[in-house]
C-alpha cells in the first residue's frame, strides 16, 4: 500500500537512506570492477545474478506471477533503467573519474521534472526549479567545458554524451513505472533486473567481443567489487529505488542526487585516488546547489 501523501513512513526513510549512501558507493565499485571486465558484460553478470536471486525471493514471498502486460511493462522499465541507464554509467566510469560521473547523474532531477512536464503531468516547474536547472547545467558545463584547452582534461569527453542519453532513459523509466501496470513489488524488481541484464548481455556480444575471457583475469578486488555490486548495490540499493519509484513522489525520489555525488567524490578521492581539484570542487558545489533548488522549488 502506498504511503499517505505528505507523510514519510519509516520504510520510505530507510529506502531513501539506502539509495543515498549505497548508490553513492557503487560508482567506485563499478570503476574497480570494470578495470578488467568490460562494462556491458559486467552489468549483465551483475543484474542477471541479482535478478535471479530476487526472483526466487519474490516467488517464495509473493506466490504470484504477473500477466503478460505486467511482465512486458517490467521488462520495458528494466531495459530503460538498467540495460541503458545503469550500464551507460558503468561505461562512463571505465573511462572517467567515478566522482565526475556521479556529478553528471546528479542532473537526473532536471530530466525527470522536464520530461514529467513535457509528456506526463504537464505541470510547469516553478521559477525556483527552472533557476536550479540552469544553475545545475551551468556547473556541469564549467566542469566539462569542451572549449577548454585539451590539457585541462585527463579523460575523454565522449562518455558525457553517453551518460546524458542514459540519464534520459533512466528518467523515462522512473516516470513510466508509476503509470504502467506492474507486477508485485519484488517480482517486478527482479524482472527489471533480468531484462536489463539480458539487454546488456546482447549489447556486450556485439560491442565487447572476447568479454567472457576477461573473467579469469579479474583480480580479487574486482571480484569483491562485483559481489558488493550484486548483494548491496543491486539487491538493496536498486530494490529500494524501485520501491520509491512506485510509492514516493518523483521529486522526493530524485533527491538522492544531492548525496550520491558527495559520497562518490569522497570515496573516489579516499579509496580510488581520484584528484579533487579546485575546479571540481567549485563545479560540484554549483551542481549540487542547482539540484537542491530544483527539488525545493518543485510544486507539490
Amino acid at each position: 500500500m502506498n504511503s499517505q501523501p505528505g507523510r514519510l513512513s519509516s520504510k520510505m526513510i530507510l529506502c531513501l537512506l539506502a539509495v543515498y549512501i549505497i548508490w553513492g558507493s557503487t560508482y567506485l565499485g563499478m570503476k574497480i570492477a570494470t578495470k578488467v571486465v568490460p562494462p556491458f558484460f559486467l552489468s549483465s553478470l551483475r543484474f542477471l545474478l541479482a535478478g535471479s536471486l530476487l526472483l526466487i525471493i519474490g516467488c517464495l514471498r509473493e506466490k504470484t506471477w504477473p500477466t503478460r502486460s505486467r511482465f512486458l511493462s517490467a521488462c520495458f522499465v528494466g531495459v530503460a533503467l538498467i540495460g541503458i541507464g545503469n550500464t551507460t554509467v558503468a561505461l562512463a566510469v571505465h573511462h572517467m573519474p567515478s566522482g565526475l560521473v556521479a556529478l553528471m547523474v546528479a542532473a537526473m532531477p532536471a530530466w525527470i521534472m522536464g520530461m514529467d512536464w513535457a509528456f506526463f503531468s504537464k505541470q510547469r516547474p516553478s521559477v525556483l526549479t527552472l533557476i536550479g536547472i540552469v544553475i545545475g547545467f551551468a556547473g556541469l558545463f564549467l566542469l566539462f567545458n569542451p572549449f577548454a584547452h585539451h590539457e585541462a582534461h585527463t579523460f575523454p569527453l565522449w562518455p558525457v554524451a553517453v551518460v546524458v542519453f542514459g540519464n534520459i532513459c533512466w528518467a523515462a523509466g522512473t516516470l513510466f513505472v508509476q503509470r504502467l501496470p506492474m507486477p508485485t513489488q519484488i517480482t517486478s524488481t527482479a524482472i527489471q533486473m533480468l531484462a536489463g541484464g539480458v539487454f546488456s548481455f546482447f549489447v556486450s556480444l556485439i560491442f565487447e567481443p572476447g568479454a567472457l575471457y576477461t573473467l579469469p583475469m579479474m583480480p580479487m578486488e574486482g571480484w569483491q567489487a562485483y559481489v558488493y555490486l550484486v548483494l548491496i548495490g543491486s539487491l538493496v540499493g536498486y530494490t529500494s529505488y524501485s520501491w520509491l519509484s512506485k510509492n514516493a513522489p518523483p521529486g522526493l525520489t530524485a533527491t538522492y542526487a544531492y548525496v550520491n555525488p558527495i559520497v562518490a567524490l569522497f570515496l573516489g578521492w579516499a579509496i580510488g585516488h581520484e584528484a579533487i581539484t579546485g575546479m571540481v570542487g567549485i563545479s560540484a558545489a554549483i551542481v549540487i546547489s542547482g539540484v537542491v533548488m530544483m527539488t525545493l522549488g518543485r510544486k507539490s
